[in-house]
């Protein structure tokens, strides 16, 4: 007799149990389509070291989220499904089901615990907005030539006005909870052409991104940046999820010799929005 799947909301504490199922859904599909490779699989010394990466975003997202929901079958979690709510915008981040659950309408049960994303997400009708793509590269030092002033800024309520502002003008929205989280683990520059705010950008020794300009014409100068900075903290890699519509900052890679790796990805939407050729996506692209 085959168990009954219980439906219920996640917590905080079920965060490593749906990143252990985000993991297994995504190696099974990486073997079944070979997509990108899967180095480590899901072994042990592989999913802890993967963890350290990305436990902060999925506590994160954990506590910020609007719905957060998990599917159980014995006590085991097979499916999970997360949306977040930010100015009035809502996203789903996530939504995976166990290879061996899926087509039993263990995801329909999910998304339909969130009637409000059920209906914005399905029967509202989404489709694909913009195409993303991996690109990565070991970086170097290099030496910027630029007329903006790039400074680090610290994480300060001025610091989160003007990334809203920015974000307003390029997403459409703002989203200060994230722009908090990131602070405390990434370094803001903020981009200034003869005093007025053109941009920011986030780097880490671990992550790049987002970064947000009003011009598309000068993220030749701040991907510049950013790799220098990347080099300057010791970061083996700068990996960077860029929108194929953003044409300056693809041309700019691809000329610096940039791989593309990693997943052709589409952000969904019912409606169309957003200056996508103007930004490059958080780092990991849990979220926008």
């Amino acid at each position: 007799m085959v168990a009954t799947v219980a439906f219920r909301r996640a917590t905080i504490a079920d965060s490593y149990a749906t990143f252990e199922l985000f993991r297994k859904s995504l190696v099974d599909f990486m073997s079944r389509t070979g997509t990108v490779a899967a180095p480590g699989g899901t072994n042990p010394e592989e999913m802890a070291r993967m963890w350290e990466f990305f436990g902060p975003v999925y506590d994160h997202l954990a506590r910020t989220g609007e719905h957060f929901w998990i599917a159980e079958r014995d006590g085991k979690a097979i499916g999970y499904a997360r949306g977040i709510l930010r100015d009035g915008v809502r996203e789903l981040t996530e939504f995976f089901v166990l290879p061996g659950e899926q087509s039993a309408g263990v995801g329909r049960e999910l998304l339909a615990r969130d009637p409000r994303a059920l209906a914005r997400y399905l029967k509202a009708g989404v489709y694909p907005h913009v195409s993303t793509y991996g690109f990565t590269r070991t970086p170097e030092a290099l030496k910027v030539s630029t007329d903006l002033q790039i400074d680090r800024v610290a994480a300060t309520p001025e610091a989160l006005d003007i990334t809203a502002a920015i974000d307003r003008e390029i997403l459409g929205y703002r989203r200060d909870v994230d722009h908090a989280w990131l602070l405390e683990r990434q370094m803001l520059f903020v981009c200034r052409r003869r005093g007025k705010v053109a941009g920011y950008g986030y780097v880490s020794k671990d992550w790049c991104g987002p970064i947000a300009l009003l011009d598309e014409a000068d993220f030749s100068s701040v991907l510049a940046h950013m790799e220098n900075r990347a080099h300057a903290l010791g970061a083996e890699s700068v990996e960077l999820e860029v929108p194929l519509v953003n044409r300056n900052a693809v041309d700019y890679l691809l000329r610096r010799g940039y791989r593309m790796e990693g997943w052709l990805a589409s952000i969904m939407s019912d409606v169309p929005f957003g200056r996508f050729d103007r930004y490059i996506g958080t780092s990991p692209p849990f979220f926008l």
